[in-house]
């Protein structure tokens, strides 16, 4: 049968945790370890999922799990798998899983990341993006989309928040020619589960880039997380994709896959107007943020689709 959130299991083995109400990384660490199980061994750095999920003496995970170095994630998880085949644990009985944040993952932690991607360890790689380092206090990072204010990028009158892009960690990572790698939203979460499993299912380094919304560092309503997620990607503003390297596929370079590719866009200024991050962002900003998922897009559409 396959995998959805109605057929996916009732065991929970990420609970009791300190999370904020509505918090997206939460969910994405829940919701993954449902579909790896009990036997996975989970690595954390220093982050939001660290920071709420091992709080002394209640350890919200219900499998092994342990914190590494902020920079040191897939290196850590390198380790692990090196010593589980040192043993002679067969790797469909233990999934070896990463769980970092955006700043922890496309900015500390990419040379530990490139790394592992080259000498393809069997790890599984999620990077929860809620677009900011929210756990020391929403601070920018490579991941932040243009126009977001953060605590390093302040909105006002004059500064309208981060005057850079958002980074396209993906195409970073695909470049290596990994067997596996995906984008998906909590919002769209049959689609996440199914990339999730998938990713279980194959050998060497996988990655998985999950769009996580933060509702105290976006500013909304925490009642609206799944419906912000979505609308991320209703929007155009977030994409859903897989890509398959040469061993997965046969294809020389590898082969790319839109998941999702609708005729038109929702709009997106009613989505940067119910977050308070983009509260300062005028017609010429919401104008640049539109042009460049409009080029974004252009390119998908023509390489991948």
């Amino acid at each position: 049968m396959p995998l959805n959130a109605r057929t996916i299991t009732d065991e929970e083995l990420f609970y009791g945790h300190k999370a904020c109400p509505g918090c997206g990384g939460a969910l994405v660490v829940r919701q993954a370890l449902k579909v790896l199980g009990p036997h996975a061994i989970a690595a954390l750095p220093a982050g939001c999922m660290s920071a709420t999920g091992f709080n002394f003496p209640q350890l919200a995970f219900g499998n092994n799990a342990m914190i590494t170095p902020f920079a040191s994630t897939a290196a850590v998880l390198s380790g692990i798998e090196a010593g589980l085949r040192a043993q002679g644990a067969k790797p469909e009985d233990c999934t070896v899983v990463g769980f970092a944040g955006d700043g922890g993952t496309a900015d500390i932690g990419l040379q530990a990341l490139s790394g592992a991607i080259d000498r393809n360890d069997d790890i599984l790689y999620i990077c929860y993006d809620n677009e900011a380092y929210m756990n020391t206090g929403i601070q920018r990072s490579s991941l932040t989309p243009y126009g977001a204010s953060t605590t390093t990028t302040p909105a006002s009158k004059r500064e309208h928040g981060s005057i850079t892009h958002k980074k396209s960690l993906f195409d970073i990572v695909c470049a290596h020619e990994l067997p596996y790698a995906a984008t998906a939203s909590i919002g769209y979460m049959n689609d996440l589960l199914r990339k999730v499993e998938t990713a279980r299912n194959i050998a060497g380094t996988r990655f998985l880039h999950i769009m996580a919304p933060c509702p105290v560092g976006w500013g909304f309503p925490s009642k609206d997380l799944m419906s912000v997620a979505k609308e991320a990607v209703d929007t155009g503003l977030w994409y859903l994709a897989e890509y398959e390297g040469p061993t997965v596929s046969g294809v020389p370079g590898g082969r790319f896959k839109l998941n999702r590719n609708p005729r038109a866009f929702a709009p997106i200024a009613g989505y940067l107007q119910r977050q308070k991050r983009f509260s300062a962002d005028d017609a010429a900003d919401i104008e640049a943020i539109e042009r460049a998922r409009d080029e974004r897009w252009e390119m998908m559409r023509s390489r991948w689709a």
